[in-house]
């Protein structure tokens, strides 16, 4: 099952503004060794709007080859074209990957016929598990409740990623769609209350920089040990709140490089944080015990 604690990855990019590989293959062996359970290749905060469809093919390739089994690959196939995210389905499909997660269809505001013919061409593309991805503050669409029903009745839509904070719907969710239908929290302040409220886990940003801590967290949660899953969050809350001080990823990206662990090269329109910004990451880092 894809449950757990997931990362979202990072892309990392050359100062040429390439994708480096060889940094990419150093940041799948670090969640691997540290017990992360899945990857998320190529969502938001891997840049999926500043790839183009090829890279965007080669780096979850990548991840895949780097991953060798090790640890499950889930790939970003979403797109506001239902065209593209049908061809990127299946172009990724024969990858190796272990599920697709697919956004709702962003800027169109698709009607709610709309969204189910969408995400049943995407389903149909490939027989793999789907993840319904509902994140309305970037998408300007908000996958409802009952519109997660309609859509859990496709059978390789098995679950969905929340980012809205609104940790009341995991307990609407699951008696609308069954215990079984995955719940992950896509929204890491909340995450925590998400996981105890009966999520499954987390699709998270800030497990780029604390992946340990994230797993410990997700994991005393999902067994309802509120004392310790709430211990490993408090680590962590300075960190969730600084990393979306501006868009994601270019908080996390400028964190991961203020530890020296790659350059804090985006692509545009995205570009390094303000100073004032950069100072409150900074803060968080040095809260968390990641800097000295």
């Amino acid at each position: 099952m894809l449950t757990g604690s997931m990362v979202a990855l990072v892309t990392p990019f050359t100062s040429q503004g390439n994708v480096d590989y060889a940094l990419l293959a150093d940041l799948v062996e670090f969640h691997i060794q540290q017990g992360t359970d899945a990857i998320v290749s190529v969502g938001t905060t891997g840049e999926s709007t500043t790839l183009s469809h090829d890279e965007h093919v080669d780096v979850v390739r990548a991840t895949v080859e780097v991953a060798a089994g090790r640890i499950k690959v889930v790939a970003g196939n979403g797109s506001n074209s239902t065209s593209e995210a049908v061809q990127l389905t299946e172009r990724i499909a024969p990858l190796g990957v272990d599920g697709f997660l697919n956004v709702t269809p962003y800027y169109n505001k698709p009607s709610r016929r709309g969204l189910f013919a969408h995400y049943q061409a995407c389903a149909e593309a490939s027989d793999l598990p789907q993840i319904l991805y509902n994140v309305p503050g970037r998408t300007c669409c908000d996958l409802l409740p009952d519109m997660v029903a309609e859509l859990a009745s496709i059978p390789n839509i098995i679950g969905i990623k929340e980012a809205t904070g609104i940790v009341e719907r995991v307990s609407e969710i699951s008696k609308l769609c069954g215990h079984d239908f995955i719940q992950l929290s896509g929204d890491d302040p909340t995450a925590c209350d998400f996981v105890l409220a009966g999520g499954h886990g987390v699709i998270s940003v800030t497990a780029n920089l604390t992946p340990k801590l994230m797993k410990a967290m997700v994991d005393a949660g999902r067994r309802q040990d509120e004392m310790d899953a709430r211990e490993a969050d408090a680590q962590m809350q300075a960190l969730h709140e600084s990393l979306f001080i501006e868009a994601n990823p270019i908080p996390v990206k400028w964190a991961m490089a203020r530890l020296g662990w790659l350059e804090a090269n985006y692509r545009l329109p995205l570009v390094p944080p303000e100073l004032a910004s950069q100072k409150t990451i900074e803060q968080a880092l040095t809260k968390a015990g990641l800097l000295k």
